[in-house]
């Protein structure tokens, strides 16, 4: 009998136990589903804040994590027809594109066809050469970490005349040649830290000498395919963006009317901006480049060696990738970008949270629009 009493009180007190276990979880889970409320709630905030406020027609937040991925949206793809921005959006990545050339110099690396410490003149003899840098000083290192100090092309071509005349097709040797035309940056390379297409232009030619297709064949070849990427295309030429997208669309001056540059020639950015993705495919790219499947661990640890750019906000350069400490703690991976029509960026933690932001403004947005595109991405990683 008394053991009978004892079982008898062990079994309620199990009970009891569960009960308050299962309270305890389901009280946990009613919290963690009102974070994450609360998370996109603010996540909406931003978004409403970049078609509104800052003046942008249209903006997307994809967020991928072990619970799946989810599409935010805002304003308009098309500021005629008032169109919604598609789900499914395609647009121009702009710089991300660095990420994806990087990407295929450091798999050459492994290969053991490309040194990072070689000078550029190994795999281009006599092609950097001029007042703005000279290719037996200049390392492949250089090159991806921006520290080569040779001037940006692109600062040696006018806004206008790109929006004047946006099918125009540019030669990369021809872009190289306006840029070596000009000073460096700085004098002795890997003395100092300064953003230049040119670096990337120079990333794109390597790749195309060392493997002896073009630029375009690698990315689908050893990044697209692999990763059934079906949302991403190298254009060349092209200037349309295949699947659904918004209009892309430029603002001249600070009150001026807006101007659709969705149809442009894409050889102004080649394999320093003209990629054509989707958030899906992005955070596709960005996890598995920072988890590990498009490099082996030692390249990737060069990628991710960094050094300072100089920003306020923390912002690190490692090779073709950047780092961002996160208001919550850590650090996220990945790039920001700009191109005729679009201002983007992505982000991925080593944890497997992704995210992706575009607005189908630029060039004319204001800098409010660059901080709220980085507060998506913080505020989506940053997601309970």
């Amino acid at each position: 009998m008394i053991k009978h009493k004892r079982a008898l009180q062990g079994a309620l007190a199990l009970a009891v136990a569960a009960g308050a276990t299962a309270t305890a979880t389901a009280a946990g889970s009613a919290a963690a589903a009102s974070a994450h409320a609360g998370d996109e709630a603010r996540l909406r905030a931003i978004l409403q804040r970049l078609t509104t406020v800052d003046g942008g027609p249209g903006a997307l937040v994809e967020v991928r994590n072990r619970r799946g991925s989810s599409v935010l949206t805002s304003g308009v793809a098309d500021v005629r027809s008032h169109a919604p921005v598609p789900r499914d959006s395609r647009f121009r990545i702009g710089s991300m594109t660095k990420s994806f050339t990087a990407t295929l110099v450091l798999q050459q690396v492994a290969k053991r066809r490309v040194a990072l410490d070689a000078p550029v003149e190994r795999y281009l003899p006599g092609v950097v050469r001029g007042p703005g840098g000279d290719g037996r000083k200049i390392t492949v290192r250089h090159l991806l970490q921006q520290t080569s100090g040779l001037p940006d092309y692109l600062s040696y071509i006018k806004p206008q005349d790109v929006l004047k005349n946006p099918l125009v097709h540019y030669e990369a040797r021809d872009l190289l040649k306006t840029a070596l035309a000009h000073e460096p940056t700085f004098e002795e390379p890997g003395k100092g830290w300064s953003y230049s297409n040119t670096n990337y232009l120079l990333a794109g030619m390597l790749i195309e000498k060392v493997t002896r297709n073009t630029y375009g064949e690698e990315v689908k070849k050893r990044i697209i395919k692999p990763l059934n990427l079906s949302e991403t295309s190298v254009p060349g030429d092209k200037t349309t963006i295949p699947g659904p997208h918004p209009r892309g669309y430029a603002r001249p001056g600070k009150d001026a009317p807006l101007i659709d540059v969705t149809a442009v020639n894409p050889t102004i950015g080649g394999s320093a901006g003209g990629i054509i993705s989707s958030g899906t495919d992005l955070n596709k790219f960005f996890g598995a480049l920072v988890g590990g499947k498009l490099l082996h661990r030692p390249e990737l640890r060069q990628m991710m060696k960094t050094r300072s750019t100089g920003s306020t906000d923390g912002r690190a350069y490692g090779l073709g990738l950047e780092s961002f400490p996160l208001p919550c703690g850590g650090l996220y991976w990945g790039h920001t970008g700009d191109f005729i029509g679009f201002e983007t960026a992505a982000g991925a933690t080593v944890n497997g949270k992704q995210v992706a932001v575009m607005v189908n403004l630029g060039p004319g947005g204001p800098d409010a629009q660059s901080d709220d595109i980085k507060a998506a991405v913080q505020t989506a990683l940053c997601d309970r």
